[in-house]
Protein backbone atom coordinates (compact mmCIF):
# COMPACT_ATOMS: atom_id res chain seq x y z
CA UNK A 1 0.00 0.00 0.00
CA UNK A 2 2.83 2.45 0.09
CA UNK A 3 5.63 3.26 -2.63
CA UNK A 4 9.13 1.18 -3.02
CA UNK A 5 11.06 2.66 -0.63
CA UNK A 6 8.77 5.46 0.13
CA UNK A 7 9.09 8.03 2.84
CA UNK A 8 6.39 10.15 4.38
CA UNK A 9 6.79 13.30 6.56
CA UNK A 10 4.38 14.56 8.97
CA UNK A 11 4.66 18.79 7.27
CA UNK A 12 3.59 20.24 10.67
CA UNK A 13 3.64 19.93 14.48
CA UNK A 14 1.49 21.12 17.11
CA UNK A 15 3.14 24.38 17.94
CA UNK A 16 3.62 26.20 14.63
CA UNK A 17 3.03 29.43 14.64
CA UNK A 18 -0.75 30.51 13.57
CA UNK A 19 1.06 33.48 11.29
CA UNK A 20 -1.01 31.62 8.19
CA UNK A 21 2.47 30.76 6.51
CA UNK A 22 2.50 27.21 6.13
CA UNK A 23 1.28 26.50 2.84
CA UNK A 24 3.79 28.48 1.33
CA UNK A 25 6.50 27.45 3.05
CA UNK A 26 5.37 23.76 1.84
CA UNK A 27 5.25 24.40 -1.23
CA UNK A 28 9.02 26.56 -1.34
CA UNK A 29 10.28 22.96 0.47
CA UNK A 30 8.67 20.67 -1.76
CA UNK A 31 11.25 20.73 -4.58
CA UNK A 32 13.99 20.48 -1.41
CA UNK A 33 12.03 17.41 -0.12
CA UNK A 34 11.79 15.43 -2.77
CA UNK A 35 15.58 15.58 -3.83
CA UNK A 36 16.21 14.34 -0.22
CA UNK A 37 14.26 11.47 -0.93
CA UNK A 38 10.64 12.26 0.65
CA UNK A 39 7.91 10.97 -1.10
CA UNK A 40 4.96 11.94 0.09
CA UNK A 41 3.67 14.24 2.89
CA UNK A 42 1.13 14.74 5.57
CA UNK A 43 -0.41 17.86 5.84
CA UNK A 44 -2.73 19.15 9.03
CA UNK A 45 -6.35 19.78 8.45
CA UNK A 46 -6.99 22.48 5.65
CA UNK A 47 -10.58 22.79 6.96
CA UNK A 48 -11.64 25.69 9.06
CA UNK A 49 -11.44 24.16 13.42
CA UNK A 50 -13.81 26.21 15.78
CA UNK A 51 -10.37 28.41 16.81
CA UNK A 52 -10.24 30.28 13.44
CA UNK A 53 -6.54 31.25 12.31
CA UNK A 54 -5.10 29.71 15.84
CA UNK A 55 -7.04 26.04 15.26
CA UNK A 56 -4.14 22.87 14.64
CA UNK A 57 -6.91 21.88 12.61
CA UNK A 58 -8.61 19.05 15.09
CA UNK A 59 -11.36 21.20 16.68
CA UNK A 60 -13.31 20.72 13.40
CA UNK A 61 -15.98 22.96 12.18
CA UNK A 62 -16.74 23.34 8.85
CA UNK A 63 -14.85 20.75 6.70
CA UNK A 64 -16.12 22.47 3.38
CA UNK A 65 -13.81 25.84 4.33
CA UNK A 66 -10.34 25.25 3.37
CA UNK A 67 -9.80 28.62 4.17
CA UNK A 68 -12.39 30.95 1.67
CA UNK A 69 -14.68 32.10 4.24
CA UNK A 70 -14.84 34.78 6.82
CA UNK A 71 -15.75 31.86 9.99
CA UNK A 72 -14.50 32.41 13.67
CA UNK A 73 -12.90 34.85 12.86
CA UNK A 74 -10.91 34.87 9.81
CA UNK A 75 -10.76 33.72 6.21
CA UNK A 76 -7.48 31.78 6.24
CA UNK A 77 -6.60 28.79 8.66
CA UNK A 78 -3.85 28.26 11.03
CA UNK A 79 -1.67 27.65 7.51
CA UNK A 80 -3.57 30.06 4.94
CA UNK A 81 -5.65 30.19 2.58
CA UNK A 82 -7.60 28.04 -0.33
CA UNK A 83 -5.76 29.17 -2.91
CA UNK A 84 -2.30 28.92 -0.90
CA UNK A 85 -3.48 25.32 0.00
CA UNK A 86 -4.70 24.27 -3.28
CA UNK A 87 -1.22 25.51 -5.09
CA UNK A 88 1.13 23.90 -2.49
CA UNK A 89 -0.27 20.38 -3.59
CA UNK A 90 0.10 21.11 -7.17
CA UNK A 91 3.46 22.10 -6.86
CA UNK A 92 4.36 19.44 -4.55
CA UNK A 93 2.32 16.76 -6.92
CA UNK A 94 4.76 18.20 -9.69
CA UNK A 95 7.91 17.45 -7.61
CA UNK A 96 6.89 13.93 -7.68
CA UNK A 97 5.58 13.75 -3.68
CA UNK A 98 2.26 12.19 -3.59
CA UNK A 99 -0.51 14.71 -0.71
CA UNK A 100 -2.34 12.89 2.14
CA UNK A 101 -5.12 14.82 3.89
CA UNK A 102 -5.51 14.77 7.59
CA UNK A 103 -9.95 13.77 8.01
CA UNK A 104 -11.12 14.78 11.18
CA UNK A 105 -14.61 12.67 11.16
CA UNK A 106 -15.10 11.43 15.06
CA UNK A 107 -16.29 14.99 16.18
CA UNK A 108 -17.97 18.77 15.63
CA UNK A 109 -16.76 21.63 17.16
CA UNK A 110 -17.90 25.24 17.80
CA UNK A 111 -21.69 25.09 16.60
CA UNK A 112 -23.61 27.98 15.91
CA UNK A 113 -26.78 27.52 17.45
CA UNK A 114 -27.59 25.64 20.96
CA UNK A 115 -30.50 23.28 20.71
CA UNK A 116 -32.43 21.11 23.45
CA UNK A 117 -32.50 17.44 23.13
CA UNK A 118 -33.33 14.52 25.88
CA UNK A 119 -30.04 12.34 26.75
CA UNK A 120 -28.39 9.78 29.69
CA UNK A 121 -25.73 11.11 31.76
CA UNK A 122 -23.08 8.91 31.68
CA UNK A 123 -19.83 8.31 33.37
CA UNK A 124 -16.61 9.67 31.51
CA UNK A 125 -14.87 6.59 32.53
CA UNK A 126 -17.26 4.38 32.03
CA UNK A 127 -19.31 4.89 29.02
CA UNK A 128 -21.33 1.50 30.22
CA UNK A 129 -22.50 3.24 33.57
CA UNK A 130 -25.05 5.68 33.49
CA UNK A 131 -24.46 8.31 36.02
CA UNK A 132 -28.44 10.01 36.04
CA UNK A 133 -32.14 9.87 35.24
CA UNK A 134 -33.34 10.72 31.33
CA UNK A 135 -33.42 14.37 30.78
CA UNK A 136 -33.86 17.46 28.78
CA UNK A 137 -30.71 19.30 28.00
CA UNK A 138 -29.43 22.30 25.71
CA UNK A 139 -26.50 22.19 24.42
CA UNK A 140 -24.56 23.34 21.49
CA UNK A 141 -25.40 21.17 18.18
CA UNK A 142 -26.49 23.19 15.68
CA UNK A 143 -24.31 23.81 13.02
CA UNK A 144 -25.61 26.41 10.07
CA UNK A 145 -22.50 27.88 8.72
CA UNK A 146 -23.79 31.07 8.00
CA UNK A 147 -20.25 32.28 6.51
CA UNK A 148 -20.34 29.60 3.69
CA UNK A 149 -23.98 29.75 2.89
CA UNK A 150 -24.69 26.50 1.81
CA UNK A 151 -21.85 26.77 -1.03
CA UNK A 152 -20.74 23.15 -1.53
CA UNK A 153 -23.24 21.54 0.86
CA UNK A 154 -26.42 22.96 2.50
CA UNK A 155 -26.43 20.39 5.18
CA UNK A 156 -27.31 21.87 8.54
CA UNK A 157 -26.21 19.48 11.15
CA UNK A 158 -28.66 18.70 14.22
CA UNK A 159 -28.74 17.42 17.73
CA UNK A 160 -29.88 13.97 15.99
CA UNK A 161 -26.75 13.76 13.33
CA UNK A 162 -24.49 12.95 16.97
CA UNK A 163 -24.23 10.15 19.26
CA UNK A 164 -23.09 11.85 22.49
CA UNK A 165 -21.84 15.31 24.14
CA UNK A 166 -20.24 16.32 27.02
CA UNK A 167 -22.26 19.39 27.61
CA UNK A 168 -25.20 20.94 28.99
CA UNK A 169 -26.38 24.59 29.61
CA UNK A 170 -28.99 23.47 32.30
CA UNK A 171 -25.82 21.74 34.33
CA UNK A 172 -22.86 22.94 33.14
CA UNK A 173 -20.83 21.69 36.36
CA UNK A 174 -21.91 18.06 35.92
CA UNK A 175 -18.73 16.09 34.82
CA UNK A 176 -20.62 13.54 32.53
CA UNK A 177 -21.33 12.38 28.80
CA UNK A 178 -24.74 12.41 27.64
CA UNK A 179 -25.68 9.83 25.52
CA UNK A 180 -28.61 11.18 23.04
CA UNK A 181 -32.25 10.27 22.38
CA UNK A 182 -31.98 6.88 20.54
CA UNK A 183 -28.46 6.65 20.40
CA UNK A 184 -26.13 4.08 21.07
CA UNK A 185 -22.23 4.27 21.42
CA UNK A 186 -20.22 2.90 18.18
CA UNK A 187 -19.25 -0.67 18.38
CA UNK A 188 -15.61 -1.90 16.68
CA UNK A 189 -14.42 0.88 18.42
CA UNK A 190 -11.37 0.86 20.81
CA UNK A 191 -12.39 -0.82 24.58
CA UNK A 192 -10.69 1.76 26.72
CA UNK A 193 -13.17 3.49 29.50
CA UNK A 194 -15.73 0.55 28.99
CA UNK A 195 -16.54 2.17 25.00
CA UNK A 196 -14.23 4.58 24.00
CA UNK A 197 -16.60 6.03 20.96
CA UNK A 198 -17.15 9.35 22.57
CA UNK A 199 -13.80 11.55 22.44
CA UNK A 200 -15.01 14.84 22.67
CA UNK A 201 -17.45 17.45 21.24
CA UNK A 202 -20.46 16.68 19.02
CA UNK A 203 -19.63 13.17 18.15
CA UNK A 204 -20.50 12.07 14.62
CA UNK A 205 -23.42 9.45 15.06
CA UNK A 206 -21.89 7.31 11.68
CA UNK A 207 -25.15 4.77 12.06
CA UNK A 208 -27.20 8.08 10.43
CA UNK A 209 -27.25 8.07 6.46
CA UNK A 210 -27.67 12.05 6.13
CA UNK A 211 -23.85 11.90 8.29
CA UNK A 212 -22.60 9.33 6.13
CA UNK A 213 -23.56 10.30 3.13
CA UNK A 214 -22.56 14.15 3.78
CA UNK A 215 -19.06 12.76 4.49
CA UNK A 216 -19.02 10.52 1.59
CA UNK A 217 -19.86 13.31 -0.61
CA UNK A 218 -17.25 15.87 1.26
CA UNK A 219 -15.15 12.68 0.08
CA UNK A 220 -15.81 13.25 -3.82
CA UNK A 221 -15.80 17.06 -2.97
CA UNK A 222 -12.60 16.73 -1.77
CA UNK A 223 -10.92 14.73 -4.50
CA UNK A 224 -12.32 17.37 -7.23
CA UNK A 225 -11.61 20.78 -5.19
CA UNK A 226 -7.89 19.17 -4.04
CA UNK A 227 -6.42 16.67 -6.21
CA UNK A 228 -4.95 14.88 -3.12
CA UNK A 229 -2.99 11.20 -3.25
CA UNK A 230 -4.67 9.99 0.40
CA UNK A 231 -5.79 10.88 3.51
CA UNK A 232 -4.47 10.17 7.16
CA UNK A 233 -7.50 9.21 9.26
CA UNK A 234 -7.57 11.46 12.88
CA UNK A 235 -8.73 8.99 15.87
CA UNK A 236 -9.89 5.89 14.12
CA UNK A 237 -10.40 3.90 17.34
CA UNK A 238 -13.21 6.35 18.43
CA UNK A 239 -14.99 5.79 14.80
CA UNK A 240 -16.31 2.58 13.98
CA UNK A 241 -13.73 0.66 11.69
CA UNK A 242 -16.45 -0.55 9.54
CA UNK A 243 -16.91 3.18 8.29
CA UNK A 244 -13.33 3.91 7.12
CA UNK A 245 -13.44 0.99 5.29
CA UNK A 246 -16.76 1.70 3.49
CA UNK A 247 -15.65 5.86 3.09
CA UNK A 248 -12.33 4.74 1.27
CA UNK A 249 -13.85 2.23 -0.79
CA UNK A 250 -16.44 4.57 -1.91
CA UNK A 251 -13.69 7.89 -2.80
CA UNK A 252 -11.55 5.03 -4.59
CA UNK A 253 -13.92 4.03 -6.96
CA UNK A 254 -15.15 7.60 -7.07
CA UNK A 255 -11.93 8.60 -7.88
CA UNK A 256 -11.43 6.17 -10.15
CA UNK A 257 -7.68 5.19 -8.14
CA UNK A 258 -6.58 3.93 -5.35
CA UNK A 259 -6.62 6.09 -2.76
CA UNK A 260 -4.37 5.49 0.42
CA UNK A 261 -5.30 5.74 4.09
CA UNK A 262 -3.66 5.71 7.01
CA UNK A 263 -5.17 5.71 10.37
CA UNK A 264 -4.25 7.05 13.55
CA UNK A 265 -4.98 4.29 15.92
CA UNK A 266 -3.27 5.63 19.28
CA UNK A 267 -2.80 2.42 21.46
CA UNK A 268 0.07 0.45 22.60
CA UNK A 269 -1.82 -2.58 22.65
CA UNK A 270 -0.97 -4.15 19.20
CA UNK A 271 -3.86 -6.89 19.13
CA UNK A 272 -5.82 -3.65 19.22
CA UNK A 273 -4.09 -3.15 15.81
CA UNK A 274 -4.49 -6.15 14.60
CA UNK A 275 -8.45 -5.91 15.27
CA UNK A 276 -8.40 -2.50 13.37
CA UNK A 277 -6.87 -3.99 10.42
CA UNK A 278 -8.89 -7.44 10.21
CA UNK A 279 -12.23 -5.14 10.56
CA UNK A 280 -11.32 -2.77 7.42
CA UNK A 281 -9.54 -6.31 5.39
CA UNK A 282 -6.46 -4.62 5.92
CA UNK A 283 -7.20 -1.21 3.41
CA UNK A 284 -6.27 0.65 5.38
CA UNK A 285 -2.75 0.84 7.34
CA UNK A 286 -1.85 2.49 10.78
CA UNK A 287 0.76 4.36 12.45
CA UNK A 288 2.82 2.13 14.31
CA UNK A 289 2.05 3.18 17.90
CA UNK A 290 3.61 -0.01 19.55
CA UNK A 291 6.78 0.73 18.11
CA UNK A 292 7.20 4.22 18.72
CA UNK A 293 5.98 3.44 22.42
CA UNK A 294 9.57 0.74 22.51
CA UNK A 295 11.46 3.91 20.79
CA UNK A 296 10.28 6.03 23.99
CA UNK A 297 11.05 3.47 26.62
CA UNK A 298 14.57 2.74 25.55
CA UNK A 299 15.32 6.27 25.21
CA UNK A 300 14.47 6.51 28.87
CA UNK A 301 16.52 3.18 30.08
CA UNK A 302 19.40 3.71 28.45
CA UNK A 303 21.71 0.51 28.47
CA UNK A 304 18.88 -1.28 30.75
CA UNK A 305 16.74 -1.63 27.19
CA UNK A 306 17.04 -4.88 25.86
CA UNK A 307 17.93 -3.54 21.99
CA UNK A 308 16.71 -7.23 20.62
CA UNK A 309 13.41 -6.50 22.08
CA UNK A 310 13.02 -3.05 19.81
CA UNK A 311 10.62 -4.21 17.40
CA UNK A 312 8.59 -6.97 19.95
CA UNK A 313 4.63 -6.50 20.02
CA UNK A 314 4.78 -3.85 17.17
CA UNK A 315 2.83 -3.63 14.04
CA UNK A 316 5.79 -3.53 12.03
CA UNK A 317 7.01 -7.07 13.03
CA UNK A 318 3.69 -8.51 12.89
CA UNK A 319 1.78 -6.85 9.64
CA UNK A 320 5.15 -5.01 8.03
CA UNK A 321 3.26 -3.95 4.77
CA UNK A 322 0.26 -2.53 6.95
CA UNK A 323 2.54 -0.83 9.16
CA UNK A 324 3.33 3.39 9.50
CA UNK A 325 6.51 3.85 11.46
CA UNK A 326 7.36 6.75 13.00
CA UNK A 327 9.59 7.79 16.05
CA UNK A 328 7.04 11.06 17.12
CA UNK A 329 4.04 12.90 15.81
CA UNK A 330 2.46 16.30 16.82
CA UNK A 331 0.64 14.19 20.31
CA UNK A 332 3.62 12.89 20.89
CA UNK A 333 5.79 15.87 21.09
CA UNK A 334 6.55 17.44 24.76
CA UNK A 335 3.60 19.35 26.18
CA UNK A 336 1.25 17.54 24.74
CA UNK A 337 -1.82 15.36 25.66
CA UNK A 338 -0.29 12.09 24.88
CA UNK A 339 3.19 13.01 25.18
CA UNK A 340 5.79 10.27 24.86
CA UNK A 341 9.11 11.95 24.10
CA UNK A 342 11.85 9.62 22.37
CA UNK A 343 14.89 11.39 24.53
CA UNK A 344 16.92 13.52 21.51
CA UNK A 345 19.89 10.81 22.05
CA UNK A 346 18.32 7.86 20.65
CA UNK A 347 16.40 9.85 17.72
CA UNK A 348 19.06 8.76 15.18
CA UNK A 349 18.80 5.02 16.28
CA UNK A 350 15.11 4.98 15.92
CA UNK A 351 15.19 6.64 12.77
CA UNK A 352 17.94 4.36 11.50
CA UNK A 353 15.26 1.59 12.68
CA UNK A 354 12.49 3.09 10.45
CA UNK A 355 14.65 4.21 7.64
CA UNK A 356 17.18 1.83 6.68
CA UNK A 357 15.35 -1.64 6.60
CA UNK A 358 12.67 -3.36 4.66
CA UNK A 359 9.99 -3.51 6.85
CA UNK A 360 7.51 -0.56 6.94
CA UNK A 361 6.76 3.19 5.30
CA UNK A 362 8.66 5.20 7.37
CA UNK A 363 7.24 9.20 8.30
CA UNK A 364 9.66 11.68 9.23
CA UNK A 365 8.14 14.24 12.52
CA UNK A 366 8.68 17.95 11.26
CA UNK A 367 9.85 19.18 14.34
CA UNK A 368 12.08 15.86 14.22
CA UNK A 369 13.68 17.32 10.76
CA UNK A 370 13.66 21.54 11.39
CA UNK A 371 13.89 21.15 14.99
CA UNK A 372 11.50 23.60 16.90
CA UNK A 373 10.71 25.91 19.66
CA UNK A 374 7.98 26.83 21.37
CA UNK A 375 6.54 27.28 24.95
CA UNK A 376 3.01 25.87 26.83
CA UNK A 377 1.34 24.67 30.27
CA UNK A 378 2.30 21.22 31.07
CA UNK A 379 0.51 18.97 33.29
CA UNK A 380 1.88 20.52 36.08
CA UNK A 381 -0.23 23.92 35.56
CA UNK A 382 3.57 25.51 35.13
CA UNK A 383 4.38 27.38 31.78
CA UNK A 384 7.75 25.78 29.78
CA UNK A 385 9.95 26.91 27.32
CA UNK A 386 10.83 23.99 24.72
CA UNK A 387 13.81 23.58 22.41
CA UNK A 388 13.77 20.47 20.11
CA UNK A 389 16.58 19.95 18.36
CA UNK A 390 17.16 19.62 14.06
CA UNK A 391 18.31 15.90 12.97
CA UNK A 392 18.22 17.33 9.32
CA UNK A 393 22.11 16.89 8.73
CA UNK A 394 21.87 12.94 9.71
CA UNK A 395 18.48 12.68 8.44
CA UNK A 396 19.44 13.52 4.82
CA UNK A 397 22.03 11.15 4.81
CA UNK A 398 19.84 8.19 6.16
CA UNK A 399 17.64 9.07 3.35
CA UNK A 400 20.34 9.57 0.90
CA UNK A 401 21.52 5.98 1.96
CA UNK A 402 17.67 4.34 2.02
CA UNK A 403 17.29 5.90 -1.82
CA UNK A 404 20.90 4.55 -3.03
CA UNK A 405 21.06 1.01 -1.07
CA UNK A 406 18.70 0.26 0.87
CA UNK A 407 17.57 -2.40 -1.21
CA UNK A 408 17.50 -6.39 -1.68
CA UNK A 409 18.18 -9.18 1.41
CA UNK A 410 18.46 -7.79 4.67
CA UNK A 411 20.29 -9.68 6.90
CA UNK A 412 19.56 -9.23 10.73
CA UNK A 413 22.22 -9.69 13.74
CA UNK A 414 20.00 -8.89 16.72
CA UNK A 415 22.18 -10.99 19.06
CA UNK A 416 23.64 -8.87 21.40
CA UNK A 417 21.42 -6.99 24.52
CA UNK A 418 23.09 -3.47 23.55
CA UNK A 419 24.35 -3.44 19.72
CA UNK A 420 22.41 -4.56 17.21
CA UNK A 421 22.68 -4.24 13.52
CA UNK A 422 21.67 -5.64 9.63
CA UNK A 423 23.14 -5.49 6.36
CA UNK A 424 20.93 -5.13 2.82
CA UNK A 425 22.55 -6.48 0.15
CA UNK A 426 21.25 -4.58 -2.64
CA UNK A 427 19.29 -5.84 -6.02
CA UNK A 428 20.34 -5.46 -9.77
CA UNK A 429 19.49 -2.23 -9.99
CA UNK A 430 20.73 -0.46 -6.51
CA UNK A 431 24.03 -2.65 -6.37
CA UNK A 432 26.46 -1.66 -3.38
CA UNK A 433 25.27 -3.32 -0.45
CA UNK A 434 24.70 -1.32 3.16
CA UNK A 435 25.64 -2.09 6.97
CA UNK A 436 23.89 -0.21 9.63
CA UNK A 437 25.18 -0.69 13.03
CA UNK A 438 23.79 0.87 16.90
CA UNK A 439 24.30 0.79 20.15
CA UNK A 440 22.61 2.20 23.53
CA UNK A 441 25.29 1.20 25.54
CA UNK A 442 28.86 0.58 24.94
CA UNK A 443 30.78 1.39 21.46
CA UNK A 444 30.12 -1.77 19.42
CA UNK A 445 32.16 -3.75 16.49
CA UNK A 446 30.10 -6.46 14.81
CA UNK A 447 31.09 -8.73 11.76
CA UNK A 448 28.52 -8.58 9.22
CA UNK A 449 28.14 -9.86 6.27
CA UNK A 450 27.20 -6.95 3.13
CA UNK A 451 27.64 -9.49 0.05
CA UNK A 452 30.50 -7.83 -1.46
CA UNK A 453 34.20 -8.96 -1.17
CA UNK A 454 36.89 -6.89 -1.02
CA UNK A 455 35.13 -3.79 -0.83
CA UNK A 456 35.87 -0.60 1.38
CA UNK A 457 32.61 0.79 3.48
CA UNK A 458 32.86 4.30 4.93
CA UNK A 459 30.49 5.50 7.63
CA UNK A 460 28.40 8.38 5.98
CA UNK A 461 27.26 9.59 9.62
CA UNK A 462 30.60 10.61 9.73
CA UNK A 463 30.65 8.90 13.74
CA UNK A 464 33.25 6.89 12.45
CA UNK A 465 36.33 7.83 10.15
CA UNK A 466 37.88 4.59 9.81
CA UNK A 467 37.05 2.46 6.66
CA UNK A 468 36.15 -0.80 6.64
CA UNK A 469 36.98 -3.21 4.09
CA UNK A 470 35.01 -6.87 3.75
CA UNK A 471 36.85 -10.60 3.17
CA UNK A 472 36.98 -12.56 0.14
CA UNK A 473 33.75 -13.66 1.05
CA UNK A 474 31.89 -10.21 1.47
CA UNK A 475 32.04 -10.13 5.56
CA UNK A 476 33.27 -6.65 7.66
CA UNK A 477 34.14 -5.76 11.25
CA UNK A 478 31.44 -2.71 11.38
CA UNK A 479 31.81 -0.67 14.17
CA UNK A 480 29.81 2.12 15.70
CA UNK A 481 30.64 4.77 19.02
CA UNK A 482 28.66 4.07 22.42
CA UNK A 483 24.98 5.65 22.62
CA UNK A 484 25.30 6.16 18.36
CA UNK A 485 24.66 4.56 14.92
CA UNK A 486 26.78 4.39 11.96
CA UNK A 487 25.66 3.53 8.55
CA UNK A 488 28.42 2.03 6.24
CA UNK A 489 28.18 2.25 2.49
CA UNK A 490 30.50 1.67 -0.40
CA UNK A 491 33.33 4.21 -0.68
CA UNK A 492 33.17 5.70 -4.34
Amino acid sequence: MSETNGVMMQYFHWYLPPDGQLWKQFAEAADTLAKVGVTSVWLPPAYKGTGGGYDVGYGVYDLFDLGEFDQKGSVRTKYGTKEEYLHAIKVAQKAGIRVYADAVFNHKLGADEQEEAEATPFSMDDRNAPIGEYQTIKAWTHFTFPGRDDKYSSMKWHWWHFDAIDYNAYNDSENAIYLLKGKEFDRNVDLENGNFDYLMGCDLDMNHPEVVGELKYWGEWYIDTTGVDGFRFDAVKHVSADFFREWLAHVSHYAERDIFGVGEYWSYDVEALHSFVETTNGKVTLFDAPLHYNFHVASQSGNGYDMRQIFDNTLVQQQPTLAVTLVENHDSQPLQSLESVVEPWFKPLAYALILLRREGYPCLFYADYYGAHYTDHGNDGEEHEIWLDSFQEILDQMLSARQTYAYGEQYDYFDHPNTIGWTRLGDDEHPGGLAVLLSNGDEGTKLMEVGQPNATFIDITGHITEPVTTNDDGWGDFRCNAGSVSVWVPKH
